[in-house]
């Protein structure tokens, strides 16, 4: 009979069923992207622990097609009620050459509830309401080509 250890078994299924190599946090800004709006795609960004900043790193997708590279950052307020990024993204072909879009975006990750600023806003480039927004894969997707 074979005997395991706990942290050998751990080990083990660790190997076994790897965790994903990153995750995404989706946020929608009047409605997202297919509904008249748009969505900002953090690759790898989880919000941060309260009273602290996470650097963003991703895309955004507007309009019908656009697709634009977004750098920035992410801070929760010290009583973890409230996140508020900056994100600047580029897109030569939709924005112009040397041009860049910043949206300053505030709402409460957890909900409405007990929201001290009620309602999410993005006051940017994209301004409108802001939400956390499940991502699903048709907006995960990046393709090679795009406007």
């Amino acid at each position: 009979m074979i005997r395991f250890k706990t942290h050998q078994l751990i080990l083990m299924i660790g190997l076994i069923a790897p965790l994903p190599s990153y995750a995404s946090y989706c946020i929608k800004v009047g409605g997202g992207f297919g509904s008249g709006g748009t969505s900002f795609v953090g690759t790898g960004f989880a919000v941060p622990a309260a009273g602290a900043c996470k650097a963003w790193t991703g895309f955004l997708k507007t309009a019908s097609s656009v697709i634009a590279n977004s750098t920035g950052a992410g801070c929760l307020s010290s009583d973890g009620k409230v996140l508020t990024l900056t994100i600047i993204s580029t897109d030569p072909g939709y924005f112009g050459v040397g041009v860049t879009a910043t949206d300053h975006i505030r709402f409460c990750p957890a909900g409405n509830t007990g929201c001290p600023i009620g309602a999410g806003q993005d006051i940017g480039t994209h301004s409108g309401s802001a939400a956390k927004q499940t991502c699903t894969t048709s907006l995960l997707n990046l393709p090679a080509i795009h406007d």
